[in-house]
């Protein structure tokens, strides 16, 4: 590999730095979720397989995308077995934030019955389908849609030659186009995109009439703006996500309709937004949802400043928390 085509130190530095960012945020926001009560909500069963998702970018995949970065000469499936995990996890993502948004519709849409069709354990059910669904699309390449054919190969080392381990040497741009993009990436988002205009429509609504009589007794102003607010915090999520994911999927698609040589700083630049995003969400978490911050600040005050919680603070909390159950008939975040 000459110098040329080694990654400069500036690209591997803050893939590092993002790498770090992705661990510590998202282990903080599965801690958050297990020590605090009212995030062990159903929508937070999503919030932490994606969370889960987003460590695993940070600590396989960002590491491994830096060893390749440096011109690995490995085994041609061992090089698509790592491209594809990075698949398996990006998918898991979609489908997280997909799941995400029909919970919260149906949150706003049927507020009487939501706890009794959306069950903690339906919730587990889905995030279970979601990474089934995210392995049988990621995995897709290892079963044979993949660049296998375009190396050459003699008897000793048939069916698996070895050779320099780049993303796009070993995955078929047709697969990460016609059936990634166009199936699995693209079609999600504009459903999602939907779906919010339909939250922000029917809260919106509610908001300014007045509401079924039934409800009437739990303040449904303070219920849906509670809604509104969750929403537009879980919509920013999204909105990061796709201008993350994006220009690579563009950028993919002009790779294989018109291959024109493209910089490779543009590159470097289209990836680091995609491992970037891992790191993204417990910062908009902290800053938008107040239980996550309240979490944050007790994990970082409890375990890294060594400071002790007061027991009686933690008794005011919970018997706060059990206040506020018996005071609502629909549960909010």
């Amino acid at each position: 590999m000459t110098a040329e085509d080694s990654p400069p130190s500036s690209y591997i530095g803050m893939e590092v730095v993002i790498a770090l960012a992705s661990v510590l945020g998202n282990v903080m926001v599965v801690w958050a979720v297990k020590i605090n009560r009212s995030l062990r909500d159903t929508t937070f069963y999503f919030v932490v397989s994606l969370a889960l998702a987003d460590v695993a970018v940070g600590a396989f995949v960002i590491p491994l995308a830096i060893i390749i970065s440096t011109g690995l000469k490995t085994h041609f499936y061992s090089c698509l077995m790592v491209a594809c995990i990075l698949l398996v996890l990006t998918q898991s993502s979609i489908l997280a934030l997909l799941a995400i948004a029909i919970d919260r519709y149906l949150r706003v849409k049927i507020p009487l019955s939501y706890k009794r069709v959306v069950t903690p354990k339906r919730a587990g059910t889905a995030v279970v389908a979601c990474w089934l669904v995210a392995l049988i699309v990621g995995l897709t390449p290892m079963f044979g849609w993949n660049n296998l054919q375009n190396f050459p190969t003699n008897d000793s080392q048939q069916p698996n030659p070895i050779i320099t381990c780049k993303f796009e040497e070993v995955i078929s741009m047709k697969y990460m186009v016609y059936f990634n993009f166009f199936i699995w990436v693209l079609p999600p988002l504009v459903f999602m995109l939907i779906i919010y205009v339909e939250i922000f429509y029917i809260i919106h609504k509610q908001l300014n009439h007045s509401l079924n009589k039934a409800i009437s007794q739990t303040d449904p102003s303070r219920y849906y703006g509670k809604e509104l607010k969750l929403a537009k915090s879980l919509a920013l999520v999204l909105f990061f996500f796709a201008i993350s994911w994006l220009p690579l999927h563009i950028l993919n698609c002009i790779t294989l309709f018109s291959p024109t040589p493209k910089t490779k700083n543009i590159i470097y630049v289209a990836i680091l937004l995609t491992h970037g995003n891992s790191a993204v969400n417990p910062v908009i978490y902290a800053f938008r949802i107040k239980k996550f911050r309240t979490a944050f600040v007790k994990i970082w005050a409890q375990f890294v400043c060594c400071k002790k919680v007061k027991l009686s603070a933690r008794k005011a909390t919970r018997r706060k928390e059990c206040s506020e159950r018996k005071m609502r008939e629909i549960s909010d975040i």
